[in-house]
């Protein structure tokens, strides 16, 4: 089975340039992964919308943090047993501090089953992670994405 539900993601980054990312682990496939917050996009929502309610929702962190752009990014993976393909918008957010505290406040009963922990993460140390980032190509987009926020053309 395949869903191509909308979703976004927001990449967080502190005032050191930390990335957070959160950690998972499906329970299906026994998978464990890191990615960045995110989420379904609800039925009237805008993605820029969504991305400030799940950054909420997920880190309890400042929703007007998250700016109105984005890089979209291909993703292909399968999440409790059903598959995904789709484009997702990644949104920046930058914090003035550093590692601000992140907690979730609104996790489904599946995600607070599956939540391991999150990390405020600098971006050579992403390599190094026992589990892999999702998605694979995050890096690369999340600098463009970070350069696109700060005026720089992409």
């Amino acid at each position: 089975m395949s869903e191509s539900r909308p979703a976004v993601r927001i990449v967080c980054v502190d005032a050191s340039g930390r990335l957070l990312l959160l950690h998972w682990n499906d329970p299906v496939n026994g998978r464990r992964y890191w990615e960045p917050p995110g989420g379904g996009v609800d039925p009237g929502e805008t993605p820029l919308q969504a991305a400030r309610r799940e950054l909420v929702e997920e880190t309890g962190l400042d929703p007007a943090r998250v700016e109105d752009v984005s890089v979209v990014v291909p993703r292909d993976f399968t999440w409790l047993g059903v598959h995904y393909v789709k484009d997702e918008p990644f949104f920046p957010a930058r914090f003035p501090t550093d590692r601000p505290p992140a907690a979730p406040t609104a996790f489904t009963p599946h995600e607070n089953d599956t939540y391991l922990g999150c990390a405020w993460l600098l971006p050579e140390e992403l390599a190094d992670l026992p589990d892999p980032v999702d998605p694979l190509t995050f890096p690369a987009d999340a600098a463009r994405l970070l350069a696109l926020s700060a005026g720089n053309a992409c």
